[in-house]
């Protein structure tokens, strides 16, 4: 995935992971470190991620939350509490909030992690959506705290990167259908702009469109909007499309995910852009690219110089390595079941060791880290660094084995023979419980035990291995010589069931067993008539499937299948299915008549013969 996109700070929200979820392909990626905000109480619920690649920057303080109020890792103190050298600031004052909602209860839902580079402060956010009444409330305040931390921010001189699905519509530019929703709803454009949430934004931005006099504390704007002001006047750019409706073939959605940042950093951006060919989710990427030199204080710096802690970049080359040492006390390392660890791959691959030919311009590139496999006999390089540290894998030719980079200085040892996998029931090896051989699992058969039957014996009547008698059953179930035979009920479930377990011994469920193996391949019923028929209950159900016939669904316009729908709006027809088009929304979002997209057609389940 980050290869795909070629960046070097990636902001997830809506993860809707639990810290129990974590794996290592999450946490223990090569070349990365990770920050997760995780929701407190909710599963599956909300979450924040950012991941920022070791090679190119590296923060230098990170917190949970939006208010500060939450503690570091294996802490009690309150970030916002720390020793100033260790904040980020900017945290709401008193007054500053309403007291509708607390602060614990905003930031318990996992929708904000912070990272401080000492060129700005970048700000991931997973805003609250706007999905009823009952949480208008909590979406106010929370929106409330992002306008306050930004400006706080702003106000101390810190250059702000805000960036995350706010789940707001700035403009009647960023989404579709607007006037035929305007005028069912019976409202103006003033009216759709006058909404908190809008207004919020609007105020935040520059160029934003304001209705009547600005809220007070919030007279002037403070973020620009980085895909607006390098695409001022473009249509259908939309970053989330309604999946029930299968809106996005037809680009029927709205623009509500975001990348702001304050004045002094604008001029950093090169480029900003959307995503939409990216799939797998409701919601597209959102990018900003910054320029590989950038204006600091009226000087001209590599941007690897800005975005890392001094001594860690000079003039754009690399004077030390990451290591874990740099590593901050949220990181997703530190957790205790990712502590000290490497993902298995940063085993058998090392880094390079710099060849003391190499021109400066190839010490430069070392941005991109040059690895390969580990050779102890060619490379003297230590292999002292801490577990933790990852690296990026190569991959290697089909013909070249990778070595584990954890090696010794001692003299190599020539390679063992490949052992031959035994098996668990070699004479004169004790059994291991709990441990696979490998290799050749597959061809070590050890035979049942005492409690333990043949999968292939709950499918295979065994009476002709137990010298049990199975009796014909008719295809109601019945025994049609039951007349004559007064012991067919006992007879039958012993010829199904086999004699009881016990009192059986190893040998005689081995022989049990190889007899139905035996009887596998025969085409003979087994029982004491190859005449019986045995009832077959999907075969039942095909047959009345074939008298009552298939029940068909209607056609559309366009003379394909519709699809079916159960309608879950309130009202008098909540719960009752219908069929539609199954074709994606068009463009203006309205069944349209003789183009490729949705059709009008739509019937109600209730109406249709769907055996006609």
């Amino acid at each position: 995935m980050f290869d795909t996109l070629e960046a070097d700070i990636v902001v997830m929200q809506e993860t809707k992971i639990q810290r129990k979820d974590l794996r290592d392909d999450m946490v223990l990626v090569s070349g990365w470190d990770v920050y997760f905000s995780l929701p407190k109480y909710k599963k599956g619920y909300s979450g924040v991620a950012i991941y920022t690649r070791s090679s190119k920057c590296c923060p230098i303080r990170a917190e949970e939350g939006i208010t500060g109020v939450l503690s570091p890792p294996n802490s009690s103190i309150k970030f916002r509490d720390l020793p100033l050298d260790q904040q980020i600031g900017g945290y709401p004052k008193p007054g500053q909030l309403s007291d509708s909602v607390d602060e614990a209860t905003l930031d318990s839902e996992g929708r904000c992690v912070i990272l401080e580079f000492p060129a700005f402060v970048l700000i991931g956010v997973y805003s609250p959506a706007n999905r009823d009444e009952t949480r208008d409330e909590f979406r106010q305040a929370y929106i409330d705290a992002i306008d306050t931390r930004v400006r706080n921010l702003v106000a101390m001189g810190k250059q702000v990167f805000l960036c995350g699905d706010l789940n707001i519509i700035c403009s009647e530019l960023d989404t579709a259908g607007l006037a035929e929703r305007l005028r069912k709803e019976g409202m103006t454009i003033d009216d759709f702009l006058s909404t908190p949430s809008r207004r919020f934004l609007n105020q935040l931005v520059f160029g934003g469109r304001v209705v009547g006099e600005r809220d007070k504390g919030r007279e002037e704007p403070v973020l620009w909007d980085l895909c607006r002001e390098f695409h001022p006047s473009r249509a259908g750019m939309y970053t989330c499309w309604e999946t029930k409706k299968n809106a996005r073939p037809g680009n029927f959605g709205s623009r509500i995910d975001y990348v702001l940042c304050s004045s002094g950093i604008k001029d950093w951006f090169i480029d900003a852009n959307i995503q939409e060919g990216l799939l797998g989710s409701d919601h597209c990427p959102v990018y900003a690219t910054m320029g590989d030199m950038v204006d600091l204080d009226g000087s001209k710096l590599h941007v690897e110089d800005v975005m890392n802690p001094p001594g860690m970049f000079k003039s754009g080359k690399r004077q030390r390595e990451w290591t874990s040492k740099d590593l901050l006390p949220t990181s997703a390392k530190l957790i205790p079941e990712f502590n000290r660890r490497q993902s298995i791959r940063d085993m058998f691959f090392k880094k390079a060791a710099p060849s003391a030919k190499a021109s400066p311009a190839t010490s430069q590139s070392s941005s991109q880290e040059i690895l390969k496999p580990a050779n102890p006999a060619a490379d003297d390089v230590s292999h002292e660094s801490l577990p933790s540290e990852s690296s990026a894998p190569v991959s290697t030719p089909a013909d070249q084995t990778a070595v584990s980079a954890n090696t010794s200085a001692s003299p190599q040892k020539p390679a063992p023979s490949k052992r031959v996998a035994e098996s668990s029931t070699s004479p004169g090896r004790p059994q291991k419980k709990g441990k696979l051989a490998l290799g050749r699992e597959n061809s070590v058969k050890s035979g049942p035990g005492l409690s333990q039957s043949n999968l292939k014996g709950f499918f295979k009547p065994k009476a002709a291995t137990l010298g049990v008698d199975l009796p014909n059953v008719a295809e109601d179930g019945s025994d049609p010589s039951s007349a004559s035979k007064p012991d067919t009920k006992q007879s039958a479930e012993s010829g199904i069931k086999g004699v009881p377990q016990t009192g059986r011994t190893k040998n005689e469920f081995d022989a049990e067993n190889e007899s139905v193996d035996k009887l596998e391949g025969s085409s003979e019923p087994v029982g004491s008539s190859s005449t019986e028929k045995v009832f077959d209950p999907i075969q039942a159900k095909q047959s009345w499937s074939k008298l009552l016939g298939k029940r068909t669904v209607p056609k559309c316009e366009h003379g394909e299948d519709c699809q079916i729908l159960v309608t879950k709006k309130a009202g008098i027809n909540c719960g009752r299915s219908f069929f539609m088009c199954a074709r994606p929304l068009g463009p203006s979002g309205d069944k349209e008549v003789g183009t490729a997209f949705r059709c009008r057609t739509f019937i109600w389940s209730s109406d249709w013969n769907g055996r006609q």
